[in-house]
């Protein structure tokens, strides 16, 4: 599904020119991108590309040195961090991030620290039970003692009891077993549609986010220099090179993959 027609909805969430440093290193550089309602978005690239530099911009951990970030049409460069959740976008960080010492129940009610509809809450709470049943057979338990995909369970449900909008999904496959990993995205596809959830989704397995997102941008050193629907990505000779490891051999049996990059 192509993002680029003339008839599309305006973005929720946009992104125009926008540079982020740590110190003196420059992480990302002059990024443009949109995400449109109900979309899932993602943006693939090697690790050190500046993919999470994106998403913590945009939630308000880093202020961008240059740009501006929009959110319904209203800017939200450099807000609070609290002010990005209470408006609507929830950040899953890379690594998780839970609470280790609160239990499972304690580590959702978090996520809902920002709301006061008791009702709403507590059938968020179900809702999330019913995506990952296991958070409810262990709720009473620490959440420092879930194996790592349940803890990266607990991270999306936690971000989902804020009844976000957006939610911004860094590298949910790490550290995960390919059994595991699919298991989650089929989830965070059933979020999407089921809730109406967009979802900006950064994520080093190309073959799983191309899969599941609508539209998709290629980050490299900080630039972005490819985007597409991910049905025409998935078709580019470059993609398959160098992020769906099908390898082309060339006339004298060179690898293509081992040339520089020249993104077409």
């Amino acid at each position: 599904m192509s993002s680029t027609g003339a008839h599309d909805p305006e973005p929720l969430l946009a992104l125009a020119n926008v540079e982020s440093s740590y110190g003196p290193i420059k992480a990302i550089r002059g990024v443009s991108l949109a995400v449109r309602p109900g979309q899932i978005v993602t943006v693939l690239g090697s690790n050190g590309a500046g993919k999470s530099t994106i998403l913590k911009t945009i939630s308000g951990i880093i202020d961008p040195s240059r740009g501006s970030i929009t959110y319904k049409g209203e800017k939200i460069t450099a807000l609070d961090p609290s002010l990005i959740v209470r408006k609507g976008i929830s950040h899953v960080p890379e690594g998780r991030e839970v609470f280790p010492l609160l239990s499972v129940h304690d580590n959702l009610m978090m996520g809902a620290y920002t709301r006061h509809d008791r009702d709403g809450v507590a059938r968020d709470m179900e809702a999330a039970y019913g995506y990952f049943p296991i958070l409810k057979e262990r709720a009473a338990q620490d959440a420092g003692l879930l194996s790592g995909g349940q803890q990266q369970m607990l991270a999306i449900s936690r971000a989902l009891m804020g009844a976000p909008q957006v939610i911004l999904l860094d590298e949910p496959s790490l550290g995960l077993s390919p059994k595991l990993t699919r298991e989650i995205f089929e989830i965070v596809v059933r979020i999407n549609r089921e809730r109406g959830t967009t979802i900006l989704l950064v994520e080093q397995n190309a073959n799983m986010a191309l899969n599941v997102a609508d539209h998709g941008y290629v980050l490299e050193t900080g630039r972005i220099v490819m985007e597409d629907s991910c049905a025409a990505l998935r078709e580019k000779d470059d993609i398959k090179e160098f992020y769906l490891g099908k390898k082309d051999e060339g006339v004298r049996g060179e690898r293509r993959w081992k040339k520089k990059k020249t993104w077409r």
